[in-house]
C-alpha cells in the first residue's frame, strides 16, 4: 500500500468506518468472537473508552478511506496487569494483503514502548488465521500458547493462539512507573 497511507489516532468521525470494519470480521471471520455487529455509536464509545486509558488506537487511512484500525487495551483489569496490554488489529478485507496491518501494528507497538508498557499480548481468534499470527510474528511476537476449541462460531469449534512481545525489557527489571490506567475516566 504504502504511498499516501497514512497511520493515525482515530476520531469519532471515523466510527462509520470502524464498524463496517468490523462488522465485516463479526460476520465473516473467526478474529473475533463477537456474533453480532456492534453499531457506530458502539464502536465510538468502545474507542473512546480505549482512548480515555490514555492508549493507542489508531487507523490506517489512504485517499480520505480507512483502510483498518487497531489499538491496545489492558490485557486484564486486576492491578498487577497494569504493565501489559492486548493488542487488537482489523483490516478492511479489500486492504488486507497490502502492509495495512503491519503500519498499525508497527504504530501500536512503538505507542505502548512510550506508555512503558512491559509485555503486548495478542489473543489471536483461529489457529488457522495465519495472516494474524504470521503479522504478529513478523513484528516479534513469539506464541506462547493456544486454547483449543474455545469458542464456537460459524458451526464450528475455534481456536485462540496466544502471542506475546516484551517491551522495554520485559520482566528483565522491575517496572518503574505507575504502568496504564485500568479503570475508566
Amino acid at each position: 500500500m504504502g504511498k499516501g497511507m497514512i497511520v493515525r489516532p482515530a476520531t469519532e468521525a471515523d466510527a462509520e468506518a470502524l464498524a463496517a470494519i468490523y462488522g465485516d470480521a463479526v460476520l465473516h471471520g473467526f478474529g473475533t468472537f463477537e456474533e453480532e455487529p456492534p453499531s457506530a455509536a458502539d464502536m465510538d464509545a468502545r474507542r473512546r473508552a480505549i482512548a480515555e486509558r490514555g492508549l493507542p488506537y489508531v487507523v490506517a487511512e489512504q485517499d480520505g478511506q480507512v483502510l483498518g484500525f487497531a489499538y491496545a487495551a489492558p490485557f486484564r483489569l486486576r492491578a498487577a496487569y497494569r504493565y501489559t496490554l492486548e493488542d487488537s488489529v482489523y483490516v478492511a478485507p479489500d486492504a488486507a494483503g497490502k502492509g495495512v496491518g503491519r503500519a498499525m501494528l508497527a504504530a501500536v507497538i512503538e505507542a505502548c514502548e512510550a506508555l512503558g508498557v512491559r509485555q503486548l499480548m495478542a489473543v489471536i481468534g483461529d489457529s488457522g488465521n495465519s495472516a494474524s499470527i504470521g503479522l504478529h510474528r513478523s513484528l516479534g511476537f513469539e506464541q506462547t500458547g493456544v486454547g483449543r476449541s474455545v469458542g464456537f462460531k460459524h458451526g464450528r469449534w475455534v481456536d485462540i493462539v496466544h502471542m506475546q512481545k516484551p517491551l522495554n525489557g520485559g520482566d528483565s527489571q522491575e517496572p518503574t512507573g505507575a504502568g496504564v490506567k485500568l479503570s475508566g475516566h
